[in-house]
């Protein structure tokens, strides 16, 4: 009897150990995995070769868990048989399927899930070690089971759980509010374009290029803008843009007589359809705050400054100077009146 019991003692603590381990290396969360193994923690670097090769080890856990009930049921099959008699059998076997059910399988999976990341760490090399040992049987599994595991793998995560992770940590106060609406607005900045963000060409400020700084002297000293558009002929003529505090520099030094031509700059072309994600990195390229967006007939359909992009992460950045808020409701009201005046 003694023998008997230490058999299915045996038997339901490997199978209790197989199902745990299982279940945590599993559960872990591949993103916190990754971020332990920067602790270059032996523990933490396997178990993130395990978490980046999931199957083999998972395959050799299921293999020795095999064992353990396969050959496990046939040894207290036999010991019962002799000890029990054919009598007692059935109701041994009975009991014994229950303890391996709840003590092998369902308490050692919710507890390996509890706490999958202190049990995953223990494991992690000895899994590591009996994956390497069962290596050729775990070779001829996956080469028997290759035709049915083929698929696209999937990605760790994705935009919308990410989204939703930033609300319940919002939610249970792990995040703060700022910081759920800024991770918020930086997924919604490749969503909008060059067209949604710019200041349309009907709120836009610009210069004449053969004008002297005498004949627009006011328009310069009025313009809440720090970079004027520079054209020729007319508005869908963009020639390049001026700095406002060069211009002012001008008039002060008494340069009335010079051209605006003299203080223009080089200005980038943009169409309406770029991204603002893109066109931040086109700003961070070219070392430039503002451009001119163009409509898809080649004419000026407004401008976009690097403020204009980093306000859809950050909300409305106004200053002490600026007299609107947004130029791009200033640029509907104006464009309403001109309709209503016509």
């Amino acid at each position: 009897m003694l023998k008997l019991a230490i058999v299915v003692l045996i038997i339901l603590v490997g199978s209790a150990l197989c199902s745990a381990t299982e279940t945590a290396l599993l559960s872990v969360s591949p993103i916190k995995v990754q971020q332990l193994a920067q602790s270059k923690k032996t523990a933490a670097l396997a178990l993130w070769a395990i978490r980046n090769k999931i199957n083999r080890p998972v395959a050799t856990i299921v293999i020795i868990n095999n064992i353990f009930n396969i050959v496990g049921s046939i040894l207290i099959g036999n010991i019962a048989a002799s000890v029990l008699g054919n009598t007692w059998l059935g109701v041994f076997s009975a009991v014994l399927t229950f303890l391996v059910i709840v003590f092998g399988e369902i308490i050692p999976k919710t507890l390996g899930e509890r706490h999958a990341m202190q049990f995953a760490l223990t494991v992690a090399l000895p899994v590591q070690g009996l994956t390497f040992i069962f290596n050729p049987i775990v070779w001829l599994m996956e080469k028997i089971t290759s035709p049915f595991a083929k698929g696209k793998k999937l990605p760790t995560t994705n935009e919308a759980e990410i989204m939703f992770l930033t609300r319940i940590g919002y939610k249970e106060g792990v995040i703060e509010g700022d910081e759920a609406e800024m991770i918020r607005r930086v997924f919604r900045l490749n969503d909008k374009s060059a067209a949604n963000i710019m200041t349309p060409r009907i709120a836009t400020t610009y210069l004449h290029y053969d004008s002297t700084l005498a004949a627009v002297k006011s328009d310069i000293i009025a313009s809440q803008h720090s970079r004027i558009v520079v054209i020729g002929d007319s508005i869908d003529d963009v020639l390049g843009v001026a700095l406002k505090h060069e211009l002012l520099r001008g008039i002060i030094e008494g340069k009335d007589s010079e051209k605006i031509a003299d203080f223009m700059r080089d200005v980038r072309f943009i169409p309406e359809t770029l991204r603002a994600d893109l066109l931040l990195k086109e700003f961070q390229r070219y070392r430039q705050h503002l451009m001119v967006v163009l409509d898809e007939y080649g004419g000026m359909s407004g401008v976009v400054t690097l403020e204009d992009v980093l306000e859809e992460l950050t909300g409305e950045i106004v200053d002490e100077t600026d007299r609107s808020v947004d130029l791009q409701v200033v640029a509907r009201m104006r464009g309403k009146k001109k309709l209503k005046e016509e």
